[in-house]
C-alpha cells in the first residue's frame, strides 16, 4: 500500500470554500474514479490554519497514475472546479508526497 500525503495551502479566508468543494463535489468524483481517501485534517494548533491535509491510498504507482489522471481530466471536475473559482482562486500551493510504510508501521 502506498499513501499519498497532499497539502493544500489556501489563500487567506478561502479554506471554507475548499472544504465545501471537497464535501460537495470532489469526494463524489473520487468515488466515481475509485480513488480512496484515508483521512482529512485541518490544523487545530500550528503554523497555519489555512491548510488542508489529506491522505489517499493506492495499491501501486500505476493505479495512482491511471485513476488520478482520469479524475484530473474528467469534464465534470474541470467544470465544477471552474465554478468554485469564479470568485477567485482557492488554493495558493499544493504539495504532495508518496509514502511507503516502514516494516514496523501499524498502517500498511
Amino acid at each position: 500500500m502506498i499513501h499519498e500525503l497532499r497539502v493544500y495551502e489556501c489563500l487567506p479566508g478561502r479554506l471554507p470554500a475548499l472544504l465545501e468543494r471537497f464535501d460537495k463535489i470532489t469526494l463524489g468524483l473520487w468515488e466515481k474514479h475509485g480513488i480512496r481517501q484515508a483521512g482529512f485534517w485541518t490544523v487545530l494548533v500550528g503554523d497555519s490554519n489555512q491548510a488542508l491535509y489529506y491522505l489517499l491510498e493506492w495499491d501501486s504507482l500505476a493505479e495512482r497514475e491511471a485513476k488520478w489522471n482520469a479524475f484530473a481530466s474528467d469534464p465534470d471536475w474541470l467544470e465544477k472546479r471552474a465554478e468554485t473559482e469564479r470568485s477567485g482562486p482557492i488554493v495558493a500551493r499544493v504539495s504532495n508526497q508518496l509514502l511507503q510504510p516502514t516494516a514496523f508501521s501499524t498502517v500498511r
